[in-house]
């Protein structure tokens, strides 16, 4: 079990997609930039047999954004986009009901 101190110190936000692209030499993996309102930040994300990069562009994603940065096939990932796991396996992002600010923090 997660304590509430531990789990309070997970930052959830939302970012809006700016750009995404294949990662050259995947068929699995995106890399995907946010905008944070103040900054951006990039994710490279296992969603690619999901969806396109088109399905992404303008839409708003929870993610996790203080995760440790991590370097995937050569680019730094600095975040986790969430995503349930359909009953096939698919993902599934996870997106705001209403629309957001970018950077706005999940409480």
């Amino acid at each position: 079990m997660l304590s509430f101190d531990d789990f309070s110190k997970i930052d959830l936000r939302v970012g809006r997609v700016i750009k995404a692209e294949k990662v050259a030499g995947s068929d699995k993996l995106l890399r995907i930039q946010l905008d944070l309102g103040a900054e951006t930040k990039e994710i490279v994300s296992g969603i690619a047999r999901s969806y396109t990069p088109e399905d992404l562009i303008g839409r708003e994603l929870v993610f996790v954004a203080n995760l440790e940065s991590k370097t995937i096939m050569g680019i730094e990932s600095q975040g986790m986009i969430l995503a349930a796991r359909l009953e096939n396996g698919a993902p599934a992002i996870i997106i705001p009901e209403k629309e957001t600010l970018p950077g706005s923090k999940i409480t």
